[in-house]
């Protein structure tokens, strides 16, 4: 038997004082989005349930934005654990080259079940950011490998689509990118349209057409996340889709944070007409309980690459790929969102949202109000930066209060997971009212 070397044990015989798990922190980790010379602490989690977080202090928090929207069905969920406990003991990890098993299989097919009618092919990796350059690549290669060397991509202002390099060059929020964009792939970029300015758009689509090899259009379908929950117009982001269609630009729509019932339908891309020809799925994909993500994309895209020319094969791979643990906790993710209850709370979310909404909207301190499903967005009437002071203290008065919810700049916006109750929502509400007290 392995006998393994408990070090906090041997801190207690010589009777030291035992550090926290926040000091110690300290001393090796580097933490994302975080200038660390201003921010050196972190609230250090020790558990999780349903829609609450626990800190080392005892403190209890509400998980008002399911962790970046990934516990959808909330924290340690017993469904999806027991499921993946079971594939735990059967088949851990292979290689998906030359392989395959069960759990990917299974996934694929209630996947294909719920997504938009022209998707057929799945590729899978580990993150939002890889499902995105993955999706780059096949828009790229699709030319490519029928002869055309198209390599201008279109995307929309104040876009954001990940960090890895293809996924940073077409996204538009230059406070993650500036030191990098020496580097990034030619990206033209349109305006996001807002019901008005369908005309002025589809003249820059032209102009850009005339003067560009466009390979693709990436997009987050109605809901631009990082961009503050910045939501567009449906008919005309049709409009563009049905330009991209007619001039054979391969539409990517980047479905990491949308995906998964989050927009009151399986996904953002299901209110469309016009379907796009690929889609980037991760986050609430795998419930939050592991990191996997998947492109998708149409029969036509896939046959592309289809060729006894071992060259035209898409030549991408993470060591990682349809970890069936994963898939696992995928699937069962899948399962639930289909339930009655899980569909039944999301109509309850977006009722609760709709009220806090009325009661809200007139607040002196409030500019505006945006909802999508069950994502609720608010603007202050306060100009402030996007990681300034200002939005520091609105965290950390969040966090005092008993509610994670984490502004970007002067919005204040809620997306917190399906199991979510009246009372806990409530909470949340009353405490964004009390914030607006201390401004």
């Amino acid at each position: 038997m392995i006998k393994i070397k408990d070090d906090s044990s041997e801190t207690q015989e010589l009777n030291l004082p035992r550090m926290t798990i926040r000091e110690r922190d300290k001393k090796h980790l580097w933490h994302p989005l975080t200038q660390h010379k201003l921010h050196p602490d972190h609230i250090a989690i020790t558990k999780a349930k349903d829609c609450l977080l626990y800190d080392e202090d005892g403190n209890e928090y509400i998980d008002g934005i399911a962790s970046w929207y990934t516990c959808m069905y909330g924290h340690c969920n017993a469904y999806i654990i027991n499921k993946v406990y079971e594939q735990m003991k059967t088949l851990d990890q292979v290689v998906f080259s030359g392989f395959t098993h069960e759990p990917a299989v299974k996934l694929s097919e209630a996947l294909i079940k719920i997504l938009p009618n022209n998707q057929n092919k799945l590729f899978f990796s580990d993150n939002g950011s890889t499902s995105v350059e993955i999706g780059i690549k096949m828009a790229l290669q699709y030319h490519f490998n029928k002869g055309e060397r198209r390599h201008v991509l279109i995307a929309f202002e104040d876009g954001f689509h990940g960090d890895t390099f293809g996924a940073m060059s077409v996204s538009g929020l230059s406070v993650y990118n500036g030191p990098f964009e020496d580097f990034f792939l030619d990206v033209k970029r349109i305006s996001v349209p807002n019901g008005t300015n369908d005309d002025t758009i589809l003249k820059q689509l032209v102009n850009l057409s005339k003067n560009n090899s466009i390979a693709g259009f990436i997009y987050e379908p109605l809901v631009q996340g990082a961009a503050a929950m910045k939501m567009h117009d449906k008919g005309g982001l049709n409009k563009i889709l049905n330009f991209c269609k007619q001039n054979n630009i391969i539409t990517v729509a980047d479905e990491v944070m949308t995906g998964f019932g989050k927009t009151g339908s399986y996904f953002a891309s299901d209110f469309m007409a016009i379907k796009p020809d690929i889609m980037c799925l991760s986050k609430s994909l795998t419930a939050g309980l592991l990191p996997m993500a998947i492109t998708t994309c149409s029969q036509e895209i896939y046959d592309a690459f289809l060729s006894t020319e071992i060259s035209k094969g898409l030549f991408h791979g993470h060591t990682y790929s349809a970890n069936p643990l994963a898939c696992t906790a995928a699937l069962a993710g899948i399962e639930l969102l289909q339930t009655t209850e899980i569909q039944n709370n999301i109509k309850s979310i977006v009722a609760s949202h709709g009220v806090f909404a009325d009661r809200i909207k007139q607040h002196p301190k409030v500019k505006s109000i945006r909802q999508l499903g069950v994502i609720f967005a608010l603007d202050l009437n306060i100009e402030m930066e996007r990681y300034g002071d200002l939005r520091y203290k609105l965290f950390n008065f969040f966090m005092k209060e008993g509610v994670c919810l984490r502004p970007l700049g002067h919005t204040i916006y809620i997306l917190a997971p399906y199991t979510i109750t009246k009372i806990q929502l409530e909470k949340i509400y009353k405490v964004i009212e009390n914030a607006l007290a201390i401004l």
